[in-house]
């Protein structure tokens, strides 16, 4: 099926993709004909991801759709963020206290070297 505002209108539930998964999840729905509604225009902030309205007889196609893919979506009460990418800025941020403690211990013993 397509974008298609009558899913609004029907037992329907709200699914928010992550920007990043946007493009994969909507072509997901195109292949398995799952009607849903989507309008970019409703959706100002991106980095919040994208709002996807769904039909509720279509919730267990898309929960397999979602973890078969690992996409990440989250409902409007439990919002989920990418703990991937959260894991990456922690480990920049562990090496670089790594490499501050490293110089201060290195320029501690050049110190006493040259005492």
């Amino acid at each position: 099926m397509a974008n298609s505002p009558e899913v609004k209108f029907q037992d329907h539930f709200k699914l928010n993709v992550l920007f990043k998964d946007y493009i994969l999840f909507e072509n997901l729905l195109l292949e398995n004909n799952i009607d849903f509604y989507h309008n970019s225009n409703e959706n100002s902030d991106i980095s919040d991801g994208t709002l996807f309205f769904l039909l509720d007889k279509d919730r267990v196609i898309i929960d397999k759709l979602l973890i078969d893919n690992e996409i990440i979506a989250s409902t409007e009460t439990i919002l989920m963020s990418d703990y991937r990418e959260e894991r990456k800025v922690q480990k920049f941020h562990f090496l670089v206290y790594l490499l501050a403690v490293g110089l201060l211990i290195l320029i501690i013993f050049l110190v006493d070297l040259f005492k």
